[in-house]
């Protein structure tokens, strides 16, 4: 079984070192496409079946956030592409963000989190999400004694992490877990099933997509390897979303974030757009700049972009086929494609192969105890 399995894998590489010399060998520059690996699991915290259903609940649970009304599922809905279909994510209420709710698709092989990457694991992304002020706004010790109050739960945290009582770190350490579960299955994934050597995997106008993909649109200068993705950084000119100009409340919350982040009142008092990277490394050079998204699972998680701002994959591949858009510190690595309508769609097509046959969807967990939010009892 183990030299079948090396004789299709080999015959995958062939296939796609062929489109590569087709596509005019660009992409013998980069890390090749291919099926993802077994998700990296960190030494420090181990999956086990028994976390991972903890962690599943817990995904779930509205007592994981201030006032109950924002539970992680709120903003990464299966459903919705683990995201939650809009182009802007709601916000915690009294606030309004201003990014789009990246699908948790894949996150376990993101070795940077949010869109300007400014957490290195899920571990650390779990509290990000529950504690900020603008997603969760849970308070750690509120939330911890939430979950406390309940037998079933003090049971299962003493199963899985040997503790007496539940402790918030160990309730992020769960949901790290069970997110890394959310993965795109290779033999579900027309792309995958033609890298490990079923030729009739991928239609002609894939293919000829395929080809475009390493060739002349240049996608895999940044989306490269198993994760589509390079994740690395770069301003492309994707516009303001409108919020900023006409949205009041998102213009207050925008800028209490730049000053949270220790931005100058010289410049988060005529904040007019979102700085991206610059948050993070104060950095001139890096305003505008975003960590390059994965393409995989793209069918099921419009809109695109860090604001949602384009709709569906025809608007991204015309954005990027116009040389993308203007702005700060714009890599030059974007340049107008001159891609004829038919290159177009057979470009879309490839894109859409990357995605699984069917969405993957979760079913909702039985949470213990019953919790009314306290905006659901006003």
């Amino acid at each position: 079984m183990r030299h079948a399995h090396r004789i299709t894998l080999l015959a995958g590489m062939m296939a796609l070192a062929l489109t590569a010399v087709a596509a005019g060998n660009s992409a013998n520059k980069y890390p090749a496409l291919g099926p993802l690996p077994t998700p990296p699991i960190p030494k420090d915290n181990p999956n086990t079946p028994e976390k991972v259903a903890l962690g599943k609940k817990l995904f779930w649970d509205n007592r994981l956030s201030g006032d109950g009304s924002m539970p992680c599922v709120s903003c990464h809905l299966p459903t919705l592409g683990w995201g939650d279909g809009g182009q802007i994510s709601r916000g915690y209420p009294g606030t309004k963000h201003w990014r789009n709710s990246q699908t948790v698709l894949n996150s376990a092989y993101y070795n940077k989190l949010f869109w300007e990457g400014s957490v290195t694991s899920l571990e650390a992304q779990a509290p990000s999400a529950a504690e900020g002020a603008v997603a969760g706004n849970g308070d750690p010790a509120m939330m911890e004694m939430r979950l406390r109050f309940l037998p079933e739960y003090v049971a299962e945290f003493r199963k899985v992490f040997g503790s007496e009582w539940p402790r918030m770190n160990d309730a992020y350490r769960a949901i790290a877990a069970y997110e890394r579960t959310i993965v795109s299955d290779a033999k579900q994934v027309p792309f995958d099933r033609y890298a490990m050597g079923d030729k009739k995997a991928l239609s002609d106008t894939q293919k000829r997509g395929l080809a475009l993909f390493q060739g002349k649109a240049n996608c895999i200068a940044c989306h490269n390897g198993p994760l589509v993705s390079n994740q690395q950084f770069y301003a492309t000119g994707v516009p303001d979303h409108p919020q900023f100009k006409d949205d009041a409340l998102g213009q207050i919350t925008h800028r209490w974030e730049w000053y949270q982040k220790g931005i100058p009142e010289k410049d988060y008092r005529g904040a007019t757009d979102d700085a991206g990277l610059y948050y993070v490394t104060k950095n001139p050079k890096d305003i505008g700049k975003w960590r390059v998204p994965s393409l995989r699972e793209l069918k099921y998680t419009a809109p695109y972009m860090h604001n949602g701002l384009l709709a569906t994959l025809d608007e991204v591949v015309d954005f990027y086929d116009k040389g993308g858009g203007a702005g700060p510190n714009k890599t030059p690595l974007l340049k107008p494609l001159k891609l004829s309508p038919a290159e177009k769609k057979d470009l879309v097509a490839f894109l859409e192969a990357l995605s699984m046959d069917q969405p993957l969807v979760h079913d909702e967990p039985k949470l213990p105890g019953e919790y009314r939010p306290l905006s659901a009892a006003q």
